[in-house]
């Protein structure tokens, strides 16, 4: 409710108020832009929240040298690439990432004893099909099935994590096909 001052304030002219009080004075509250004083209502206008287009969205792509770097921690950052994270127009109800190239994934470093502890499961789906396998027997048969494992685990379980994981591309060595993309190197924290 706007106190007495300012709705005698209103002028006939324009209908805007010349005097208000200190709390209805036009400005931002909570998030609401007051617009206009007209007798004891107050018209406000929302702020509506910014959602990208799929048409304003700029893919880049990126290269990333994995070798001597540890799993865990190169995985996190390619993750938060894959969904857009790192930009300023993330929305994570669409796919904002960008494209990650991995090379040298054969020479990833794992910490402590996990290179023999460190399991990986996959099932037949037969009875009894249950199949396991270190991370050092994974590491020689598929290098880059140890980067991919874990940043899909990084990222959304339905259609969105499924699209976002297309966008990475490993490579156990150093050559890949993508020199046409022009890949910037992808600046890491760790």
């Amino acid at each position: 409710m706007v106190d007495q001052g300012a709705s005698q304030a209103l002028t006939a002219g324009g209908g805007l108020p010349k005097i208000m009080s200190p709390w209805a004075q036009q400005g931002w509250v909570n998030n609401v832009k007051l617009c206009l004083l007209k007798g004891e209502r107050v018209v406000t206008k929302m702020i509506r929240t910014y959602s990208p287009k799929v048409g304003e969205i700029e893919r880049r792509w990126y290269i990333v040298d994995v070798a001597g770097k540890t799993l865990g921690r190169i995985s996190t950052e390619i993750a938060r690439v894959l969904t857009g994270k790192n930009k300023p127009q993330y929305a994570p109800h669409i796919d904002t990432g960008d494209f990650v190239v991995v090379v040298n994934a054969e020479k990833t470093v794992l910490t402590g004893n996990k290179e023999q502890a460190k399991m990986y499961y996959r099932h037949s789906t037969h009875p009894g099909g249950l199949k396991e396998e270190n991370a050092a027997s994974l590491r020689e048969r598929f290098p880059e099935r140890l980067i991919e494992r874990s940043v899909k685990g990084m990222l959304p379980k339905n259609k969105l994590g499924r699209a976002q994981l297309k966008k990475l591309k490993v490579y156990a060595g150093p050559d890949h096909p993508h020199a046409a993309q022009q890949p910037e190197t992808l600046p890491l924290v760790s």
